[in-house]
C-alpha cells in the first residue's frame, strides 16, 4: 500500500512530513510548547499539516527532555531555531513560501522569531512568509524547567528559578528578559492568532493586547476566540481552528506551489 504521507530526514535537525510525491510543498515549522518535543503533540499536528498538502518540520527546540520528560526552555538560542528555519527552506521538497506555527510557548518562540529576523537585514531572506499563533503571550517568559513541575514530594522537584532566563540571542538575554513586549508589530507579514477565551494557562487578555498592536499596524491580521475554551481545545473547537488554520496557511502559503511550478 502507497503511503499517503512519508517522513523526511532534515540532517542534524530531525525529520518533517508531506504528502507523498515530488512536491514542491508549501512550507511550515511547528514550535511546540512546555510539553517538549517528545510528547509528540507537535508530530501529531504536523502530520495532520501533511495531510492536507503541507511539509510539516517539528522542530524540537527545548532543552533535553525524554519520552517521560519535557525538556527545559531555558537558554534556547534563537539563532538556532532560525538555523533550523531556513535549512528546511532549502529541503528539495520545500516550496518557495514557509511559515510558522507556535503554540503556547512555541507562539512565544514563532512570534520572537519573526521579530528578530524582522530587524536583521541578512535574514531577511529567510523571513516567514506568515506566522499563526495559538495561546501565545504577547510578552517574554521566565524560563520552564520541568523539574520545577513534579509532584511535591518528588525528591527531584527544583524550585521555580526567576532568574533562569528562557531565550538567548547571539549568546545573550539582553532584550529578552520576562515581561519584555514583543515587537510582532515590527513583522511585515501576515498573522493568525487564535486563544481559548478560558485559557487557564496564559491569560487571553495577551492576545487582546497583540490584537490592538497589529491592528495599529496594519496589514493582514486575523485573530480567532474561542468562546469557553481552555488551553487544550475541545474536540469541536479543535476542528474549527483547524479549518481556520489551514485556510489562513492556504492562503497565503500556497501560492508558491503555482508559482514553482509554473
Amino acid at each position: 500500500m502507497k503511503l499517503a504521507i512519508e517522513s523526511h530526514a532534515i540532517e542534524g535537525w530531525g525529520c518533517c512530513y508531506a504528502p507523498a510525491g515530488s512536491g514542491p510543498f508549501p512550507a511550515v515549522m511547528l514550535l511546540h510548547g512546555s510539553e517538549g518535543a517528545w510528547s509528540g503533540w507537535s508530530h501529531r499536528h504536523a502530520v495532520l499539516l501533511a495531510a492536507h498538502g503541507f511539509m510539516a518540520f517539528p522542530l524540537g527546540y527545548s532543552r533535553g527532555g525524554n519520552a517521560w520528560h519535557a525538556g527545559d526552555i531555558q537558554d534556547c538560542a534563537i539563532e538556532r531555531c532560525i538555523e533550523a528555519f531556513r535549512r528546511f527552506r532549502e529541503h528539495p521538497l520545500a516550496a518557495e513560501r514557509a511559515g510558522l506555527y507556535g503554540l503556547s510557548r512555541g507562539a512565544e518562540l514563532a512570534l520572537l522569531m519573526a521579530t528578530l529576523m524582522g530587524a536583521d537585514p541578512s535574514l531577511s531572506p529567510a523571513l516567514p512568509d506568515a506566522v499563526a499563533v495559538h495561546s501565545p503571550s504577547d510578552c517574554i517568559c521566565g524560563a520552564f524547567t520541568s523539574r520545577s513541575f513534579l509532584e511535591s514530594q518528588d525528591p527531584d522537584r527544583e524550585a521555580w528559578d526567576p532568574s533562569a532566563r528562557a531565550w538567548t540571542w547571539k549568546g545573550s538575554h539582553e532584550g529578552l528578559l520576562p515581561t519584555t513586549p514583543i515587537a510582532i508589530e515590527d513583522y511585515p507579514g501576515p498573522v493568525m492568532i487564535s486563544h481559548g477565551t478560558n485559557d487557564s494557562v496564559w491569560s487571553v487578555a495577551s492576545s487582546r493586547r497583540l490584537e490592538q498592536r497589529l491592528t495599529a499596524r496594519g496589514g493582514k491580521t486575523e485573530v480567532y476566540y474561542y468562546e469557553g475554551e481552555d488551553h487544550v481545545l475541545s474536540p469541536a473547537a479543535e476542528n474549527l481552528h483547524h479549518q481556520r488554520l489551514l485556510s489562513f496557511l492556504s492562503r497565503h502559503l500556497s501560492a508558491s506551489v503555482r508559482h514553482r511550478a509554473s
